[in-house]
């Protein structure tokens, strides 16, 4: 069985994969816009895309994605659709008390919108003291591989949403979904209060664009993906080790 197939595959199957020791691989995304040019499922399709290369790389076992996520910072726009902290953490931690009883050895997950932070982490801390060891990953090393790969500047340091970076990796993963004609540039000017108080990115950007997509590649696309997941399973390997998994 490849790991892409795990959701459609037969029980016994699944059974006799875990028996032999598995991992299990879980994207957490959003149903959040991304400017003109890319899809609403963004966030999903590019943490479940870089969750599938880890699953192959690990024989692990690839679940079905979790296609919703904290957007309250982007709800002002048509389009997405915001579940409360509560309700993320509490499925993630459903979804992990299945996994224990299963028989999963681990669960690593990624995580491909911010707003998905805080419950993530609660959820990961409550599923490791259960007996679960969780392992979450964030694009480790994202930062860097943008600086080196990339032609335009982030909109803010570490800030990337619709932009070159997210692009790139969307014709990557999912060019079909991805409309380059209607990519457009937006540095919007920060509140001086933005990270210090709650506040909806469409009472200071009209376009939901965070820097410039029009340089996107493929080509880096593809590169930004082979150092995140070279990166990640360098964290992978160090998480295995400390739990003897």
């Amino acid at each position: 069985m490849s790991a892409a197939d795990f959701s459609r595959t037969p029980w016994v199957d699944v059974a006799e994969r875990i028996e032999r020791g598995a991992l299990a691989v879980l994207a957490i995304g959003a149903c959040e816009q991304h400017g003109a040019h890319l899809p609403l499922t963004t966030d999903t399709d590019m943490a479940h895309g870089v969750g599938r290369r880890l699953a192959d790389d690990l024989d692990a076992l690839l679940l079905p994605p979790i296609t919703y996520g904290d957007a309250w910072t982007a709800s002002a726009y048509p389009g997405t659709i915001s579940i409360s902290p509560r309700t993320l953490q509490a499925m993630i931690e459903d979804i992990g008390h299945e996994l224990l009883r299963m028989g999963v050895q681990g669960l690593i997950i990624v995580n491909g919108h911010f707003g998905n932070r805080e419950p993530m982490l609660l959820a990961a801390r409550r599923l490791t003291t259960a007996g679960l060891p969780v392992c979450h990953l964030d694009y480790p090393g994202l930062e860097r591989l943008a600086g080196d790969i990339c032609e335009s500047a982030p909109a803010g340091p570490g800030f990337y949403h619709a932009d070159e970076v997210e692009t790139a990796i969307m014709l990557a993963i999912a060019p079909d979904s991805v409309d380059i004609a209607r990519a457009e540039p937006s540095y919007p000017q920060f509140p001086p209060t933005f990270g210090s108080e709650p506040m909806q990115f469409r009472d200071f950007n009209p376009s939901g664009v965070f820097g410039d997509p029009r340089p996107a590649t493929r080509d880096k696309g593809e590169a930004l993906i082979a150092g995140i997941l070279g990166e990640s399973l360098k964290l992978v390997a160090a998480w295995r080790a400390r739990h003897g998994i």
